[in-house]
């Protein structure tokens, strides 16, 4: 029996619902191709290694930002703090006319003004897992904002934390 055959639409369903109590942050991945700039909205990243520095973010085979980051092999993830929840919207596809003049160029690459953090890849591994493909970075530059409070990802829906603590505390 095939995977698939135990799974139907609604224990897909479920198991979507059932990952999405883990809280994330919200980040916009963003690539330079001669075609132009371009940005998607994902939640799934994580750190990989320290040595060599590494990170990953999933995406979805079906997405046109996979081709762009293939093409390009190079990618940024923009991690969004808490008052950019517009810009989170704006590039999954609900595009926000009041905003523009997103962008500014960090090593010939688009990054997200006001980002509370920046991280900046060459894409060295691509591995298919499922319906996604696992994007492999490797860092060659990072920034971010101490003081920043992040957008999260929580159940289906955007939110913040409720007391954030002074890491100098």
């Amino acid at each position: 029996m095939s995977d698939s055959a135990i799974f139907d639409a609604t224990s897909i369903r479920a198991l979507r619902d059932c990952c999405s109590r883990f809280a994330t942050g919200v980040a916009v991945i963003t690539t330079r191709t001669p075609e132009g700039d371009h940005g998607m909205t994902l939640s799934a990243f994580m750190s990989v290694s320290l040595d060599p520095p590494l990170i990953c973010i999933s995406v979805d085979k079906r997405a046109k930002m996979l081709p762009r980051i293939e093409a390009s092999e190079q990618y940024v993830v923009n991690v969004l703090p808490e008052h950019m929840r517009a810009h989170a919207l704006h590039f999954a596809g609900r595009p926000e006319a009041g905003l523009t003049d997103l962008f500014e160029e960090r090593y010939g690459l688009p990054v997200l003004r006001e980002a509370a953090a920046v991280i900046v890849t060459d894409l060295v591994q691509c591995v298919t897992a499922g319906d996604h493909v696992l994007l492999v970075g490797h860092v060659r530059h990072f920034r971010h904002d101490s003081f920043a409070r992040p957008l999260l990802w929580y159940a289906g829906e955007f939110g913040s934390l409720a007391a954030w603590a002074n890491p100098a505390i």
